[in-house]
């Protein structure tokens, strides 16, 4: 029997990240010529919202996770408020429409669980992944947790995330019920390894991010120049994160260079900073523009996971930024398991570093290379074979 894959993923987010690992794990599958659709949440997204209301009213007293939305719930408002702003987020917004819709192969719409449940039959694979998908409150959301898929129907993971290295008690039985329904379990870090062990005992594969799976030529093949023309050599700054320490990193890279500084701004947050600092700061940049501005920068700097996996692939010079102080809520571990694989750790930086000291040492890109290659292949033979595709 031919295998009809239903992909469960964040294709909806206006992330870079989002988009390009949707497309990612679509293409990979299409490479191996296994029929794949991405489930169509256009209707069952009210549902899911409403659901993850909840979790939201339950966390009006956690003054770090309140402090951690913050910045998301500003931005939103300042587009509103800012007439210049928001045409400028319009123009990228269009460009990620654009690419879903180039891209993307879709399910049909379903009304609501209840339908998609009635059609699950025609499908003999689920998988769910990548991106911070088993967050708690995307559990509470209970769609990335596959509990709408009956048990006789193949369920995988691919490289999911948890997005935080502790489980709150409340929401623990709530993880071992749905960990325990899925066939065949795999994680994209070491963090994820340890929950699923502690949670459910059993044993999780650690694989790469589905981005991680397409080789330089595919992404190369996918990267075209924005319409904002760049003069000369530059750095390219893909910051989500809000510390002007790492900005200010770039400003003396640039002063020891004399390179430009190209910066994608205000994706996740407002950062003020970020107005002042950039030589260029374009917005007519999807995810394509995003890979070619990666592959023709003379550095990359950023704190991102996916700035982090696209400069190792395109094998450009970068360096990594911690976004978060290590705490529950943290996302660290995705960027440091990569670079741990890749024996890249160094590169992980503060921004308070003597630029002309840390940028003398430099990548051993063959190497990147050959690590790389072996991770995509053991990735690939977990996914084959969940698949039970030879």
């Amino acid at each position: 029997m031919e295998n009809k894959v239903a992909l469960v993923s964040c294709y909806f987010k206006d992330n870079y990240g989002s988009l390009l690992q949707t497309y990612a794990l679509q293409k990979a599958l299409q490479k191996k010529e296994v029929n794949c659709v991405n489930i169509d949440i256009s209707n069952l997204n009210r549902i899911i919202s409403a659901r993850k209301k909840k979790y939201y009213l339950s966390q009006f007293c956690n003054v770090p996770f309140l402090k951690q939305k913050s910045g998301m719930v500003a931005l939103l408002i300042r587009i509103k408020l800012n007439k210049k702003l928001k045409a400028n987020t319009t123009i990228r917004r269009q460009k990620h429409n654009q690419f879903r819709a180039d891209y993307f192969v879709m399910s049909k719409p379903y009304a609501d669980f209840a339908e998609l449940t009635k059609n699950v039959d025609g499908y003999t694979d689920f998988i769910v992944g990548s991106d911070q998908l088993w967050l708690p409150v995307n559990v509470v959301g209970d769609y990335y947790t596959l509990n709408f898929v009956p048990e006789n129907i193949n369920k995988i993971s691919y490289s999911t995330s948890f997005g935080v290295s502790v489980v709150p008690d409340k929401y623990k039985q709530q993880y071992v019920k749905f960990l325990n329904r899925i066939n065949h379990l795999s994680v994209r870090e070491k963090t994820g390894q340890r929950l699923v062990k502690e949670l459910t005992g059993r044993d999780a594969e650690l694989v790469c991010d589905p981005t991680l799976l397409l080789n330089q030529d595919d992404w190369l093949k996918l990267a075209v120049p924005p319409q904002t023309h760049i003069e000369g050599d530059y750095i390219f700054c893909y910051f989500l994160g809000t510390n002007v320490a790492h900005r200010k990193f770039a400003e003396r890279l640039k002063a020891m260079t004399g390179y430009k500084i190209v910066s994608i701004n205000h994706c996740d947050e407002y950062v003020k900073y970020s107005e002042k600092f950039a030589d260029y700061a374009p917005y007519d940049v999807g995810p394509q523009e995003f890979l070619y501005l990666i592959r023709n920068a003379k550095y990359v700097l950023t704190d991102s996971f996916h700035g982090t996996v696209f400069s190792l692939v395109m094998n450009t010079p970068f360096f990594s930024f911690r976004r978060f102080t290590a705490n529950k809520v943290s996302t660290n571990s995705r960027i440091d398991t990569l670079l741990e694989v890749v024996g890249l750790i160094d590169r992980i930086l503060s921004g308070e570093e003597d630029v002309q000291k840390i940028t003398s040492v430099d990548i051993d890109f063959k190497k990147v290379n050959s690590a790389l290659e072996d991770y995509r292949q053991k990735s690939y033979a977990f996914l084959m074979g969940a698949l039970d595709i030879k």
